[in-house]
């Protein structure tokens, strides 16, 4: 599985250990930055990872910054996101089986390291049930 992955400089630590994993697992990893702790806007990054999903040339995405919030905006702005902000198992494994989330935005001021990497492999690791979610997806991407 491809996947991309970004944050700006208050999740750039996370990034970097959760992409470690993810290589580590078999998944190849598309980084698109930051690439350091400094300063940075995160939508120069985080929208181009969600680029990558939206035109199919990495699978799913992961996101990060220092609540997660600001990221999944932005990456929500690509036609075709679906990017939930996760917090825990729960919310990991909900945001594939009921939304089919295709990125998940993590906060690194929000949970620790070890509950990041959790949060990834619940998500990855969750179906999707389709059913009676597929007409409420429909609806998201649906303009009005």
């Amino acid at each position: 599985m491809k996947i991309s992955i970004a944050s700006d400089h208050a999740g750039f630590k996370y990034k970097t250990e959760i992409k470690k994993h993810l290589i580590s697992k078999g998944y190849e990893v598309t980084d698109c930055g930051t690439h350091s702790n400094e300063p940075v806007d995160y939508p120069d990054f985080i929208k181009p990872a969600a680029k990558l999903v939206s035109l199919g040339k990495t699978e799913v995405g992961i996101v990060l910054g220092g609540s997660g919030n600001g990221e999944a905006m932005a990456a929500n702005k690509i036609s075709g996101i679906r990017c939930a902000v996760c917090w825990n198992n729960e919310s990991a494994k909900l945001a594939k089986a009921h939304n089919n989330a295709n990125i998940i935005s993590i906060g690194q001021k929000m949970v620790t390291l070890e509950k990041a990497i959790q949060i990834v492999d619940t998500w990855l690791n969750t179906k999707f049930e389709g059913g009676r979610h597929i007409p409420r997806i429909d609806k998201i991407e649906k303009e009005y």
